[in-house]
């Protein structure tokens, strides 16, 4: 038996494994794989209209009767500066000249919109036992109704403060996102990386700062971790990284090349890619510019910035300008499907002393 079984009752899953939302990465087959095998699967939902949500969510009724989380942005709407836009570009033009592009003159929101009222009612419609939130919370309003339709809340710490303030702002429980962890930080009252820090010091200071349950998040790649994640108090884990090298990952032959090939390589939190601060692997981008700069344009922007150079590159052969994002135990991950990663993950940790 599990020696804390809250994160369990709570979601109503037999295994206390949460598989990372990774927009972009997870695709479906993931998530619907993850939760028959008795974890809670993760539908990214970041960069879906209304229509293509109720596309997925009436997708995801007929495939599983199992407990699904669906998850969501809760950022401001990106600042509206052409000026810092342009500069910007302008100090991208010398990469867009080596592969011959001419630069966009101007950057599209692109699709990753937050959370808004128009997608809560596709929410309240299909009502997923859970709807996680990265970046904060929505409008009180909001996560009223998302409650009212039966769905637990829950959101990414990456500070005590924040799981406070979200603790008291209507979470169920508490996703403790520790510095290891791949994909955009979840840091909404602070743009300060130097209040970032590790899983090991963040979970049990979230333990002890709140009342609901803890999922510890970042670096947790293999059944030592779960094993460890337990011992500082948490009652789940999200995993993130180590499901992009299972066979439903949805992401391309050269983003799990890269990954494949990482072995202990570095990885780097940098907004170069998007505008907010997301861990990477380090590539010539970020060499070149430095991890983190002022001129990034407001998030999501950042992509539009660096898409036509990425794909330049990548015909080339090239990781240059991709955005590969992945945790600090990238070395843990081996190839496998969702259902057995899931399974093996919950039965070594129980060997390995979760009880």
């Amino acid at each position: 038996m599990w020696p804390d079984n809250r994160i369990r009752d709570l979601f109503s899953i037999d295994l206390p494994i949460i598989q990372a939302p990774m927009a972009g990465a997870s695709g479906s087959e993931m998530p619907f794989a993850v939760s028959a095998a008795g974890g809670l699967g993760s539908l990214a939902c970041a960069s879906y209209d209304p229509d293509r949500l109720r596309s997925l969510m009436a997708a995801a009724r007929e495939r599983t009767d199992k407990p699904l989380n669906a998850n969501f942005f809760a950022h401001a709407m990106p600042e509206d500066d052409a000026e810092r836009d342009a500069a910007w570009l302008g100090r991208l033009s010398t990469y867009y000249a080596e592969y011959g592009l001419d630069a966009p003159t101007s950057l599209p929101i692109g699709p990753v919109r937050p959370f808004d009222a128009a997608r809560c009612a596709v929410v309240e419609e299909f009502a997923p036992s859970v709807v996680s939130f990265h970046f904060g919370l929505p409008e009180p309003a909001l996560v009223a109704r998302i409650k009212a339709a039966g769905c637990k809340i829950i959101s990414s710490a990456t500070t005590v403060n924040e799981a406070r303030w979200l603790a008291a702002n209507g979470c169920d429980a508490i996703i403790a996102q520790g510095l290891e962890a791949g994909g955009h930080r979840g840091m909404f009252l602070t743009k300060s990386l130097g209040s970032q820090v590790g899983t090991m010091s963040l979970v049990p200071q979230v333990v002890d700062a709140v009342d609901v349950p803890v999922i510890a998040a970042g670096g947790i790649g293999d059944a030592r971790g779960i094993v460890a994640a337990f011992a500082l108090g948490a009652s789940a884990v999200q995993i993130g990284t180590a499901y992009l090298f299972t066979e439903e990952a949805a992401i391309n032959p050269f983003y799990r090349q890269a990954l494949e090939d990482a072995g202990n390589g570095e990885t780097v939190v940098t907004n170069l890619f998007s505008g907010r601060p997301t861990r990477v692997l380090a590539n010539r981008m970020i060499l070149d510019i430095g991890p983190m700069s002022e001129d990034a344009p407001s998030f999501p922007k950042g992509f539009a910035a660096t898409g036509p150079i990425r794909a330049a590159a990548e015909r080339t052969g090239k990781r240059d300008f991709s955005a590969h994002f992945c945790g600090q135990s990238v070395a843990l991950g081996r190839r496998t499907s969702a259902f057995a990663l899931t399974r093996e993950l919950a039965s070594e940790a129980l060997r390995h002393g979760a009880i």
